[in-house]
């Protein structure tokens, strides 16, 4: 079941041509708001926009081409505008296509924009949610139980492969999944916000990923189909002008694997067999009584997941401002790998300012409910996690994986310089462009076996309590590069792929 096989590009060229954006059923229909600069004024707001709408509107008034009128991207945004703070949060709801096709990729993002706590210096960070990495480690890992390099590494993304176009007489789950928006809301001293989204019955493909010496990264064939029960993020913004702070806690939950069908031999007729908690199945009939669990835990699969964070800094003078980030003791956190579990990742500006925090030792640990042993998952067990910061290469410049996010970087001047193009100037390099991250880094979590994860990292801003200048409105932009680049995607050809011999998963 689990043998070795050589890729063939021609047959998975084939196949990707078939399969990518085959979606074809009804798309959900969004109420979507619009979105105007006199929003950033207000004190709070949440709202669903159709961010395609707003590229073409400002297309069209540039005399340039904006995305199809049949493509829309809804996005469900949270506003908060209190005590020297901005803070913009973005999650991506959906992409529809020819107005009877749509795509769910999971997308997180929130920005926060305030005075330092000296009041000297504008701010602008941003924070992304990329990807979950499923991983196994093998004897040359470089650190254990974290994705690296030299472990087998799978990307977990809804990439647009449509496996009911590949395999008609199965059934496979669409990879349209529904998005569940939780509310703004609010204390009634308005210093503590909490909102958050859920992907409900997330499918998402497997692709086997690749990182060489030099910090190339490739990602082949799909090596699995997975459909998680959710991936809910759960957001708590609390402001306190006394401590000049402003902490944000993204708690989220990684939803057990519900189904998982394994791929294999792509030479000629792809072959698979699907697991689930009752047992093992092909073409409908039951092999074993092994589930997607025993398939897991024997294959030690492991889970984490990819995040980075970036910041523009600019002083009185409207000249940029350097910064740097190093964790707790001292080492330097951009472009380098750095265990982190237990402590901080700090960011100061050139003259030794701090401005801004993501801090891993607040919660180390995870809970894991084992669905197994527990169906109600009621109760659940707490392991260590681990925290590491990582090359930015690895991730930034794998064109591939990232070329939602990469393809749309020439509409970014669309929008920023028609609200702040003296803040674009300075922003653009930084905000808009992952190689140029403060850092990237790994959340993983060792013990896995696919059952529900719970944990909550948190970023600490340190800010001014003085009112802070009119929110950028065009640096929303950022949260839509995947969204937006969609487009481009959709009328690509063919796709690149370097072939690798495949490690059993």
């Amino acid at each position: 079941m689990k043998e070795e096989y050589s890729l063939k590009p021609l047959a998975i060229l084939a196949i990707l041509v078939i399969g990518v954006f085959s979606v074809c059923v009804v798309a959900p229909v969004f109420a979507a708001d619009q979105l105007a600069g006199s929003d950033f004024q207000s004190g709070s707001w949440a709202k669903v926009v159709d961010f395609f709408n707003f590229s073409r509107d400002f297309a069209a008034s540039h005399n340039l081409t904006g995305p199809p009128d049949d493509y829309h991207a809804y996005v469900y945004m949270t506003y908060v505008n209190t005590s020297g703070l901005q803070m913009l949060y973005a999650g991506l709801c959906n992409i529809t296509f020819d107005n009877d096709s749509y795509l769910t990729i999971p997308m997180q993002n929130f920005l926060m924009h305030y005075k330092s706590e000296d009041g000297s210096k504008d701010v602008l960070t941003d924070s992304n949610f990329l990807m979950l990495l499923a991983f196994n480690e093998t004897a040359q890992s470089l650190y254990p139980d974290s994705p690296n390099m030299n472990d087998n590494l799978w990307s977990s993304f809804s990439l647009g492969f449509n496996f009911s176009k590949v395999f008609p007489n199965d059934t496979f789950p669409s990879l349209n999944t529904e998005t569940e928006i939780l509310p703004l809301t609010n204390s009634s001293d308005g210093l503590t916000w909490s909102w958050g989204m859920t992907y409900k019955d997330l499918t998402a493909v497997w692709w086997r990923t690749y990182i060489s010496p030099d910090n190339e990264t490739y990602n082949s064939e799909p090596d699995a189909l997975t459909t998680y029960d959710e991936l809910t993020f759960n957001y708590t913004l609390t402001i306190s002008p006394d401590t000049h702070t402003a902490t944000l806690t993204e708690s989220y939950i990684i939803g057990r694997v519900r189904d998982l069908w394994y791929f294999w031999d792509w030479s000629f007729i792809p072959m698979y067999v699907h697991f689930n908690s009752t047992g093992c199945y092909q073409f409908g009939y039951k092999l074993s009584n092994e589930t997607v669990y025993d398939f897991l835990q024997d294959e030690q699969i492991k889970m984490s997941v990819v995040n980075f964070q970036t910041s523009t800094v600019i002083d009185r003078n409207n000249a940029t401002v350097d910064t740097y980030s190093n964790s707790a003791d001292g080492q330097n956190a951009t472009d380098n790998d750095n265990m982190v579990s237990n402590s901080t990742i700090s960011t100061y500006t050139n003259d030794g300012e701090k401005i801004f925090d993501t801090s891993f030792g607040t919660k180390e640990t995870y809970k894991l409910y084992n669905y197994t042993a527990d169906p109600t998952e009621t109760t659940f067990d707490t392991y260590n996690s681990t925290a590491r910061t990582a090359k930015i290469n690895g991730f930034a410049c794998n064109t591939n994986l990232f070329a939602y996010q990469m393809g749309s970087m020439k509409y970014l001047p669309w929008i920023i310089y028609d609200i702040n193009p003296q803040l674009y100037e300075h922003a653009q390099d930084c905000i808009t462009n992952m190689t140029r991250a403060n850092y990237f880094y790994i959340i993983a979590f060792p013990v896995y076996g696919g059952y529900r994860i719970e944990q909550d990292p948190m970023f600490t801003a340190y800010i001014s309590t003085q009112t802070v200048p009119e929110f950028p409105t065009t640096l929303i932009i950022p949260i839509f590069i995947a969204a937006t680049a969609l487009a481009t995607l959709y009328a690509r050809k063919k796709q690149t792929t370097k072939p690798r011999n495949k490690t059993k998963l």
